[in-house]
């Protein structure tokens, strides 16, 4: 799959700042390509960036990876999970922390993270969890087009705060795209190549909006779609069923869907909701 971009996005896009990967980032990813990585150095470069090391600890001492014992440290972090499951977090993570910070992106910020850790809850309840890390890093990420736009863009807030009380609904992506020649969905799998995201995420950034008949077309790989399913269970929790409401158009669009990816009965899928809500309330 190649991101479609359009002439006007295009240029569009030569006026749009996308936030590079931080120092810290960049040297794990290097020793992580090694053959042998040493653990000392990936820990080290983490621990460099107070803000990412911090994000980190809190994350892994969550409800979604909680332990035991609490991780105290980046090293033990490491040591303990791994990194093949540490380094997903810390990109998740360092997304947050190369964003300029903003008032109105409180909210925003609390869903994605909200979401990020119902999504790797929603992958033990699959029994997929060898999906957790990257559904993680996908809750944290699939809506990264956002602030990009809000930075850019301060007239784009208008637009975020609409979906966040409508969702994202057909009139809302219609009005970013009439307002912006672009679209958040396009902006953060963009983001998604510049930071090396695997590809599977990537896909999902752009096509998560893309719902009606997504689970019957080659559009996404077979992991992809896990990944989207797990995400959209995921966005349900937290921004209908946390907020009061049963449902939402989103959520109409893709259960019975889900139903069929699956092969269950409603009845099934509203125990895996109920069970992920019982442990994060």
């Amino acid at each position: 799959m190649a991101i479609q971009i359009t002439a006007s996005e295009k240029k569009i896009l030569q006026n749009v700042t996308i936030p590079p990967r931080p120092e810290a980032l960049l040297k794990v990813s290097d020793e992580a390509k090694k053959p042998e990585p040493d653990v000392s150095v990936i820990a080290q470069s983490i621990s460099s960036d107070i803000a990412i090391s911090a994000a980190v600890l809190q994350v892994v001492n969550s409800a979604a990876f909680r332990r035991n014992k609490e991780i105290k440290s980046i090293d033990q972090a490491v040591m303990v999970l791994g990194l093949k499951r540490v380094f997903p977090i810390v990109k998740a993570v360092a997304l947050k922390s190369a964003m300029a910070a903003s008032d109105e992106l409180t909210q925003f910020w609390e869903d994605s993270t909200n979401i990020a850790n119902v999504c790797t809850l929603v992958c033990q309840q699959l029994e997929k969890p060898q999906l957790g890390d990257n559904a993680y890093m996908l809750g944290l990420f699939h809506n990264a087009g956002i602030p990009v736009l809000c930075i850019n863009y301060p007239s784009y807030y208008e637009v975020m705060h609409k979906a966040e009380s409508l969702g994202w609904n057909d009139s809302i992506l219609t009005e970013e795209r009439d307002k912006f020649q672009t679209n958040h969905t396009t902006i953060g799998a963009l983001l998604g190549q510049r930071w090396r995201l695997p590809k599977d995420l990537i896909e999902v950034i752009y096509y998560q909006h893309d719902s009606a008949g997504i689970f019957t077309t080659s559009e996404l790989s077979k992991v992809g779609l896990w990944l989207l399913a797990v995400l959209k269970i995921s966005r349900h929790i937290v921004l209908d069923i946390q907020r009061g409401n049963e449902t939402s158009d989103e959520w109409e669009m893709v259960r019975e869907q889900l139903l069929e990816f699956f092969d269950i009965e409603d009845v099934e899928l509203n125990d895996i909701v109920e069970n992920v809500i019982s442990k994060i309330n």
